[in-house]
């Protein structure tokens, strides 16, 4: 669904479209040149500056590679596109979502025998490789990733007589902890059901319960939510709103109201990704002292999502070699993890959330050496997050179903019948999608 709350907020930005494409392997004086796309714009003042700065050091290390840094992602409706008329970039950032598709449409260059060489690449998370694999062919490299969990204010929870260092491990102690805060006289608990957003969140809770949204039928995708998994969801959701009401009156909400009821004390859990403590700080003037941050209940299952990079497939062999040496230098280096965190605590930047420049991708000594110092240089309380960082160790995460935004369209509807009408039909609601749904998976090839 994203790649951090503010693409919810902000949107994805457009791709640079000049000077881009494989072109020729070397310029006049013997470097490689190589375009990559991921640089901040200039209204994101500090991560711009940090990216500038990362490519002037990398260029200075490696005199004979000669980076051209583009603004903006990977937009998929304008990708074909590019690649055809050679305005594509050699590396270029992508979602979670769309490495997949990429790959059997052959639109991103075979790195299978140029990984072997990339320094620690056996030290990250193998789910995360997993998602740029197929038929045990590398088509490109996972930089952060994101797992959903709970979301709670450690003051409501204190004010409420609830431990704030035990936060709720199961969907019947989240319905407990909602009814005492409640009573507290804040919302226990709050959820999305607008902006596609409801649709989103309701896949996160398919996979809570030990469910999902779709399932792969032979060489298809089927819907796979209208089942007890899925009248489980809407029966603890209709427990909270209506025969608790700990969900409060007001519905329709999507992420930003959320993040501001939080912000505003007036919220005690949601279901977050951990950028949304940042987002509620910088943007809602919130305190990081005041969250917490815990595993998804039941930890049956969770969404996965993030961000890596795959490389052009026109690139030639040396620029395969110097984007590959980019990516590992810039977003996957242990090396560098103590420069950057001192960088970002001496320039007023949060430190200790499971987030850039803290990626929760390692495994092994990185990920020992990674939690040492994200506790020496924390400028927050790191213990108010452990336990999500402790479930997410044991959660198995898993990617969004395939035309993930339609489908969440889709589903929308059910979450917002299931909070706005007492008297909703579940099993009903639950067919009507599986309908829809099913004639948006038939057009996955």
């Amino acid at each position: 669904m994203k790649k951090s709350a503010a693409v919810l907020i902000g949107g994805v930005l457009a791709l640079s479209s000049v000077g881009c494409g494989s072109g020729s392997t070397t310029e006049p004086g013997g470097k490689v040149q190589i375009n990559v796309n991921g640089q901040p714009p200039q209204t994101q003042a500090f991560d711009r500056k940090v990216f500038d700065e990362d490519v002037a050091e990398f260029e200075n290390a490696n005199p004979d590679i000669d980076l051209v840094p583009h603004e903006g992602f990977m937009d998929p409706k304008t990708f074909s596109a590019k690649l055809a008329g050679g305005q594509l970039e050699d590396v270029f950032y992508v979602y979670f979502t769309d490495p997949a598709a990429l790959i059997a449409r052959r639109q991103a260059a075979d790195l299978t025998a140029y990984v072997k060489d990339v320094p620690h690449y056996g030290d990250l998370k193998q789910e995360l490789k997993d998602v740029f694999t197929v038929d045990g062919k590398v088509y490109g490299l996972p930089t952060a990733n994101y797992t959903m969990g709970l979301l709670y204010s450690r003051t409501n929870f204190t004010k409420a007589g609830l431990d704030p260092n035990s936060p709720p491990k199961t969907w019947d102690e989240v319905r407990q902890a909602a009814r005492k805060l409640k009573d507290a006289g804040v919302t226990g608990f709050a959820e999305y059901s607008k902006s596609n957003q409801g649709g989103w969140h309701f896949t996160t809770w398919m996979k809570s319960v030990g469910g999902d949204i779709a399932r792969k039928d032979g060489d298809r995708y089927v819907a796979d939510f209208n089942n007890d998994k899925g009248k489980e969801v809407l029966r603890r959701l209709k427990e909270m709103r209506w025969d608790d009401g700990s969900m409060g009156e007001k519905q329709l909400l999507e992420i930003g109201d959320v993040q501001n009821m939080m912000g505003a004390g007036q919220l005690g859990m949601y279901l977050a990704a951990p950028d949304n403590v940042a987002a509620i700080v910088n943007q809602f003037k919130g305190r990081y002292d005041d969250y917490g941050l815990a595993a998804i209940p039941g930890q049956k299952g969770t969404l996965l999502g993030g961000e890596g990079y795959m490389i052009n497939p026109k690139a030639s062999p040396e620029k395969i070699k110097a984007g590959l040496k980019w990516i590992q230098w810039k977003y996957l280096n242990p090396d560098r993890l103590e420069g950057n965190l001192r960088k970002y605590k001496d320039r007023g930047q949060p430190v200790g959330l499971p987030i850039p420049p803290i990626a929760d991708i390692w495994t092994g000594e990185p990920r020992k050496k990674q939690e040492e110092l994200k506790a020496r240089y924390a400028t927050m309380p790191v213990q108010n997050f452990q336990a999500y960082v402790d479930g997410s160790e044991k959660t198995k995460g898993s990617l969004e179903p395939p035309q993930a935004q339609q489908v969440y369209a889709i589903l929308d509807s059910v979450v917002q019948a299931a909070l706005t009408n007492r008297d909703a039909d579940h099993a009903a609601l639950l067919e009507d999608a599986e309908t829809k749904v099913n004639a948006v998976l038939a057009q996955v090839k």
